[in-house]
């Protein structure tokens, strides 16, 4: 049996990467490739590739084209090509993706769907039909929601 091999992260291939010292709050939209370090708050949103280094802690929804997670992510994780779990990630939340790679050692607390890759982007994909935009990532509602 061939051994399944996720890829490396290397970071002098990135355009961005928010360093271990960046505590950002709010929507991130990116078309390159982006590795996070530090720690992100909000809404994760993309076309292109995340990484999500051991250092980093994401407590957002993230949709993009490729999630390679290292770290922690606490929140939905929708990736229209792949997600890629290695040895020491975390995710607290649910997943949807047609192809799933999970090295051993990961955790993942939640539930993982895996509809086809046509059915990941088509427009209706683009928002989960059991989100509520007024709750928080863990699905509480936000104290700032209107009534």
């Amino acid at each position: 049996m061939a051994e399944l091999r996720v890829r490396t992260i290397d970071e002098s291939e990135l355009d961005t990467v928010l360093a271990e010292d960046i505590d950002f709050e709010g929507t991130i939209e990116f078309s390159e490739p982006l590795l996070i370090k530090g720690s992100v708050k909000g809404e994760v949103r993309s076309h292109s590739d995340l990484f999500v280094a051991e250092s980093a802690r994401v407590e957002a929804n993230i949709r993009a084209s490729r999630v390679t997670v290292k770290g922690a992510v606490h929140g939905d994780v929708d990736a229209v090509d792949r997600i890629e779990l290695f040895s020491g990630a975390r995710i607290e939340g649910n997943i949807r993706t047609p192809d799933l790679i999970v090295q051993s050692g990961s955790h993942l607390s939640g539930r993982c769907e895996m509809p086809t890759a046509e059915e990941m982007a088509s427009p209706a994909a683009e928002t989960a039909p059991d989100t509520d935009p007024s709750a928080t990532p863990d699905g509480e509602p936000r104290e700032d929601a209107d009534a």
